[in-house]
């Protein structure tokens, strides 16, 4: 069997004795692969090469050697963990996750949402962002092996470069990897455009450099008597960025100034300002054109000082002016960070570079749900999932296949009544990861359950799902008790015999701003039958049919006994809305048999004393069902869990029918029970009581 073998020129030379063994450990599991001249994919040891370039540390060369694709073909698999330790092995498994993903569409080109949504997934998915250094070099590698690809291929791989990983290397502030994969994208999207410009450049090109070299040599005769110091050479300038600046200004090629620049190294920060003062001082400038980046950097580090002067020759000339260092973080951006680390060196550039990454998921606005979702850190706190119409969807960590539902559209939440998981049904309070692919069931009508809302059944996770949901009942509810509080204002004008009635006049009467909550209040009982008659100046009272829609209904189906007797025909009252729980008593009615009211209920703390002899004594009553559901509480030391957890339920007088304890070699424990309750309230609240005790770390209803 014929191997490929390694590449014999010495790459890694920068790397000390003891790390080139290693390294050639690496290379010498990479020559087992056999050799496939119709493979055209990137090798692993072509990656680590580009790589060699941005002074990366050790283990990012191990891992980009390693995560070869074809390395897994082989028999056996080889360990990396075992043979090169658990950090290479992890970010191995994240440049692999990274080559595999295949979320990418060409229409997320006109959709920067999703595209934008797609780097931070790309971001928050990998445990260390080096395995996105090593990924830009993966696509670096590709783009110039793309010319063997068909035109399909080479122009989704152009385009997917242009929206996802460009941007992510510039994000990164590793402006090599950006313009290099900026144009050579831009070389397979544009082919004839591309040419144009670089013929252009190419025939003009002795004269920019005989441009170029006058102003170098002038520059270095003003330092020397002024007695700086600096490295000046010409910087080059990129086609895409030559084509986009064409763009955004609407000029030709021969229009743009900025072809010509030339860029100024120096061994301060005071010295950078000493040079642009020199410069300043002997040519002219354009004012408009300055930028002071090292008092101002970029979002991704970037410091340089910017001006543009005009020559004798009329000619506009861009200098950009910086320290070793600052040049060091223009070009490599976060792969000089493990450099640096290594020596021990310090420097604040470095570390604003690091801190900007921590920023890039940071929105800006008075949205109070997107400042609650982006309280945490970055990397650790966001799951990005898919539509079936393959479209990413942004939720915080530990949203559920409800908040999904909810960030789609608020309608499908209210109507959603279950979901796949990739393709499988999985509950409403199931955990969503990373790249996984969500379709919700929904109902033709419905609204949502109030369990949504209780913190401890794990219904919902974002705050603009739980904010949607309680809107809908609050408004639900103002709905009914406008519906109510017409249907008692109608009876009652009925039942007096009234023709009309001024409504306005009756809502400034009540001091309410409109007929509708003169209705409202009317249905929520803030206005009662007395208030009401007089208003319309009718003496008599008598007790009220009750409402076709009540305020509120009894929360479960309990029935009421009278005088110890079941099945007697009742209705609640509308005016006061009894619930279990309340005091309670009945009203003899001629045609609604017994209606129940509240004890404090006005009607009845002001019945005539003539109608007090029709009242009689209720009770709730009737049989209430018991359910079996299984909790689970996760608790720092089994010790006394079991005895505290049973204590809490005994005086909640809830049945146990199964328990068991399972502890872990860190001391931690978890207790499965099953118990019995009556319903989700009572769940809610015991469930509440057990998070209380200072051992608990969750309690919840297990799925």
């Amino acid at each position: 069997m014929q191997t490929q073998s390694a590449p014999n020129k010495p790459l890694f030379n920068e790397f000390s004795a003891a790390d080139r063994q290693v390294i050639e450990k690496a290379m010498a599991l990479i020559a087992l692969i056999p050799d496939d001249p119709h493979y055209h994919r990137p090798r692993g040891f072509e990656v680590a090469e580009i790589l060699t370039g941005f002074r990366v540390d050790l283990n990012t060369i191990l891992a980009a050697i390693l995560s070869d694709p074809r390395l897994a073909e082989l028999k056996p698999k080889p360990n990396i963990a075992q043979q090169f330790g658990e950090t290479v092995a992890a970010l191995v498994n994240d440049v692999n996750w990274l080559n595999k993903l295949s979320v990418y569409t060409p229409e997320m080109t006109h959709q920067p949402n999703q595209t934008e949504t797609l780097r931070r997934m790309l971001l928050s998915m990998t445990h260390d962002v080096r395995a996105v250094l090593i990924k830009l070099a993966y696509r670096i590698k590709r783009l110039r092996n793309l010319s063997r690809e068909s035109n399909e291929v080479r122009h989704f791989i152009a385009r997917e470069t242009l929206d996802i990983y460009a941007p992510l290397a510039n994000r990164m502030g590793i402006h090599q990897f950006k313009w290099e994969l900026e144009d050579m994208a831009f070389r397979y999207l544009e082919p004839q455009v591309y040419r144009s410009i670089a013929k252009s450049l190419a025939n003009k090109r002795l004269e920019r450099e005989s441009c170029i070299n006058d102003f170098i040599a002038q520059l270095h005769r003003v330092l020397a008597d002024e007695g700086l110091s600096a490295e000046i050479y010409g910087r080059p300038k990129h086609i895409y960025s030559i084509w986009k600046k064409m763009q955004r200004k609407q000029l030709d090629i021969e229009e743009l100034y900025d072809l010509l620049a030339v860029r100024v190294l120096v061994g301060s920060l005071s010295t950078c300002y000493s040079v642009l003062g020199v410069v300043h001082h002997h040519w002219q400038t354009v004012p408009k054109e300055f930028d002071d980046y090292i008092a101002n950097p970029k979002e991704n580090g970037y410091q340089s000082l910017h001006t543009v002067i005009v020559d004798s020759e009329g000619n506009r000339i861009e200098v950009q002016i910086r320290t070793q260092q600052m040049h060091d973080f223009a070009e490599l951006g976060v792969a000089a960070h493990w450099s640096y680390k290594e020596g021990g060196k310090y420097n604040a550039a470095i570390e604003k570079n690091i801190a900007s990454l921590r920023k890039l998921l940071e929105e800006k606005g008075n949205d109070e749900s997107l400042v609650e979702d982006f309280r945490t850190e970055l990397f650790s706190d966001r799951v990005y999932v898919l539509t079936p119409a393959g479209k990413l969807i942004d939720l915080i960590k530990g949203a559920t296949p409800l908040d999904f539902a909810y960030a789609i559209h608020s309608q499908i939440g209210h109507r959603c009544r279950g979901a796949k998981v990739n393709g499988r049904i999985t509950p409403l309070t199931y955990t969503l990861k990373s790249g996984e692919q969500v379709e919700i069931l929904t109902a033709k009508e419905g609204g949502p359950n109030h369990n949504w809302i209780d913190p401890n059944l794990g219904y919902l996770k974002t705050p603009h799902a739980i904010s949607r949901v309680k809107s809908w009942f609050k408004n639900q509810q103002q709905a009914q008790n406008i519906a109510t509080g017409k249907a008692i204002l109608d009876k009652e004008i009925q039942r007096l015999g009234l023709k009309a009635v001024n409504l306005t006049e009756m809502a400034r009467h009540f001091k309410q701003p409109d007929k509708d909550k003169l209705f409202e209040a009317i249905g929520r009982s803030d206005i009662n039958i007395r208030q009401l008659t007089g208003f319309l100046k009718i003496p008599e009272l008598e007790p009220p049919p009750a409402a076709k829609v009540p305020q509120k209904k009894p929360s479960d189906k309990s029935t009421v006994t009278v005088d110890g007797i079941d099945n007697v025909l009742t209705t609640f009252a509308h005016c006061c809305t009894p619930v279990p729980g309340d005091s309670i008593i009945g009203y003899i009615s001629q045609k609604k048999g017994i209606t129940v009211h509240r004890t404090d209920c006005e009607n009845i703390l002001h019945l005539d004393p003539e109608k007090q002899a029709q009242l009689i004594k209720v009770n709730w009553g009737g049989e209430k069902s018991a359910f079996s559901v299984p909790i689970v509480i996760q608790a720092f030391s089994a010790k006394d869990l079991l005895n505290n957890v049973t204590q809490i339920l005994t005086q909640a007088k809830i049945h146990i029918t199964h328990a068991a304890l399972d502890t872990h070699p860190d001391f931690s424990a978890d207790l499965n029970l099953t118990i019995q309750i009556e319903n989700t309230r009572q769940l809610s609240q015991v469930l509440n009581k057990i998070h209380q005790l200072p051992n608990i770390i969750d309690a919840k209803r297990k799925i």
